[in-house]
């Protein structure tokens, strides 16, 4: 049910559909060119995130909201004022060394030319570019070479040179030159302190705003799905700050104890860059290679640097990552190059470093509003389809390959009774709920029906491991004899289990291919629990291979139906088995793999019924073959007393 409800949701009319591409358009454009406003909105989303729980540590401290809010404001700025003047002081402090290193660079340059080979072609495309470019340089103002300039008579005047010099600008000019490029980083910083301060106050307000506007219905879930991800988000967010942060510090160390200039600077740079995903910490370990390979005289600083940024990505993104968050972050793979991509290109290098917080809060707000569910299905980290729907939907493809690896995948840590009832039936039930649409036709039924065929002969080998565990018993502690008498008997026991005779069971189609496609998997199992047990085809319930069948050695004729079944069906494939049934003492089973076929046919007079799963249909055959009575339900009379 659950599944047809999510096809008629996504079945919208067209007008609905362009209704919803026009909103998305005119939100992006709104994003894009209020990024002066959104952007910095957005930072004091994010850092309300951060700064929250401290508000509320303080609050249950007695201290009043407002002292709370701008206590945590203020050391949180002073903080981010504090390493902000540090990146500033380090680049200036590093500006002004550089022209020291620059030689140190060119000979390394001049060598690796060397070994790979000075005087090949690309060294001589150089020198002609270089010639060139001279060539350019020394053109007159009628655009003349200067070997014409040469040859030219000397008789005219030389012009003389007139230099223009502006007046020493004034104290205003200089401030105003001064404060231009600083109004825009202040003006930015201001709009996020004032947004923080108020989102931490009006916090509650703002929390029942939202609720009015994602569902008034429903206050309760709203709220504590706001609730959740809120709490979530600011975990998230500080656990993430406080691994950076420490990443960072393992980074300026490290460059500190190597010897490359400005190691505080490159750690800061470090820490923030790893924000970005899978190509932060790469992007920020350029320019200390640089660095490293202008300073130092040899190789040495360069390796140590480069190793450096390797080992500690690794030990972070490998092996500390997913003990603190988990193995992911929410985000699939591909949504968060998408969303690096996307919020780059709407808000430049501050998307950048925004893109993979921003992501996750999209996406834990569609998990909790039915509105955006979308959003965690385009960019969550969660399986798209459930494992019924995905082999449902490998069958209908025909891809058998996909659906045993599904199958290899799900069996290490369960039977293959489970497999076949939590997985593979539920996807049949699919199928079946389709063609009872009309939406499968004779080709796709085909396809379903062969996939599930090589998919059960793939199957055919396995064994669970439980079920292979019969071992001969420990008796080394007992005297020899007792270990000979126990081991005869127990080989004794096993030869007796060998030469009985095993039931036979004939597992018929009730209606269709998809009911063919249940009997094969029937059958299988039946003969892992050591039944002798075939499969019909589709066309074994029609009239005349009902009499034709051959019952003389079968204990049990089960007739296995996925869909519901009339009563007019029924009956007519009980009388035709009964009919052959008269002169054998082969039971008649019918096992309804519906979920809600057993109850209107439980009264069905001369077969046994049982059904929901495959599970079930085994054990009362179980029964059935070991003589106990069955009740319409499948469960044998006994236990049902019991």
């Amino acid at each position: 049910m659950e599944e047809k409800s999510s096809q008629i949701r996504l079945k919208q009319p067209r007008g609905v559909v362009l209704t919803n591409m026009a909103v998305a358009a005119l939100i992006i454009a709104a994003l894009y060119f209020g990024r002066e406003i959104f952007v910095p909105v957005a930072l004091a989303v994010l850092l309300s995130f951060v700064l929250a729980p401290f508000v509320i540590r303080l609050n249950s401290w007695r201290i009043p909201r407002t002292l709370s809010v701008l206590l945590v404001v203020f050391i949180g700025f002073s903080i981010i004022f504090s390493l902000g003047g540090l990146m500033v002081s380090q680049a200036t402090r590093l500006a002004a060394k550089l022209p020291g290193y620059q030689q140190t660079l060119s000979d390394k340059i001049e060598s690796l030319r060397g070994l790979m080979g000075g005087s090949g072609t690309l060294e001589q495309a150089s020198t002609v570019l270089k010639e060139l470019k001279t060539e350019l340089q020394n053109r007159d103002a009628a655009g003349r070479p200067a070997s014409e300039l040469a040859r030219q008579p000397s008789d005219k005047a030389v012009p003389i040179p007139v230099e223009v010099r502006q007046p020493d600008p004034g104290a205003l000019s200089t401030l105003a030159a001064i404060i231009q490029p600083l109004i825009s980083p202040l003006t930015t910083t201001g709009i996020v302190v004032i947004f923080v301060v108020f989102i931490l106050l009006q916090r509650e307000d703002l929390r029942n705003r939202l609720v009015r506007l994602a569902g008034s219905a429903d206050i309760q879930r709203t709220t504590a799905a706001l609730d959740d991800a809120g709490k979530r988000l600011s975990k998230l967010f500080l656990t993430q700050i406080a691994f950076n942060a420490v990443f960072g510090l393992a980074i300026g160390i490290g460059l500190e104890l190597i010897g490359v200039p400005s190691a505080p600077l490159w750690g800061l740079i470090a820490m923030i860059m790893r924000f970005v995903p899978y190509i932060g910490a790469l992007i920020s370990a350029v320019f200390p290679l640089i660095l490293a390979a202008a300073v130092g005289s040899g190789w040495q600083m360069l390796i140590l640097t480069a190793a450096l940024f390797l080992v500690l990505e690794l030990l972070a993104g490998q092996v500390l990552e997913p003990l603190i968050f988990g193995h992911s972050s929410g985000l699939s793979p591909v949504s968060i190059i998408l969303s690096a991509s996307f919020w780059t290109w709407l808000w430049g290098p501050v998307g950048l470093v925004l893109a993979t917080p921003l992501t996750i809060c999209l996406v834990v707000v569609g998990r909790h509003v039915d509105r955006l569910q979308f959003l965690d299905i385009m960019l969550g980290d969660r399986p798209p389809l459930t494992p019924p729907q995905l082999a449902y939907q490998r069958m209908l493809a025909g891809d058998p390959i996909e659906a045993v690896e599904q199958a290899h995948e799900y069996l290490k840590d369960a039977s293959l009774e489970s497999y076949y009832d939590a997985i593979l039936l539920k996807g049949l039930r699919l199928a079946e709920a389709d063609r009872q649409l009309g939406h499968l036709d004779e080709e796709r039924l085909n396809r379903v029906v062969s996939t599930v065929e090589e998919v059960v002969a793939e199957l055919e080998a396995h064994h669970d491991a439980r079920a292979t565990e019969a071992a001969l018993p420990d008796l080394s502690s007992s005297p020899g004899a007792a270990i000979a008498i126990e081991q005869a008997r127990f080989q004794q026991a096993v030869t007796q289990e060998q030469q009985a005779p095993s039931p036979s069971v004939v597992c018929i189609p009730g209606a269709g291919r998809l009911d063919e496609a249940a009997a094969l998997v029937l059958a299988q199992l039946l003969r892992h629990r050591g039944f002798g047990a075939t499969a019909e085809k589709a066309s074994a319930s029609s009239i005349s291979k009902l009499f034709a069948f051959e019952l003389a050695d079968t204990s049990v004729a089960c007739v296995c139906y996925l869909g519901q079944p009339s009563a007019a069906k029924i009956q007519h494939t009980v009388r035709g088995l009964n009919r052959r049934t008269d002169e054998t003492r082969t039971r008649v089973l019918l096992t309804l793999l519906g979920t809600e076929a057993i109850k209107s046919v439980e009264s069905t007079a001369g077969a046994l019924v049982t059904g929901g799963s495959f599970g079930a249909t085994l054990e009362a055959i179980v029964q059935t073959t070991s003589e106990q009575p069955i009740d319409a339900s499948g469960q044998s009379k006994t236990a049902a007393a019991e």
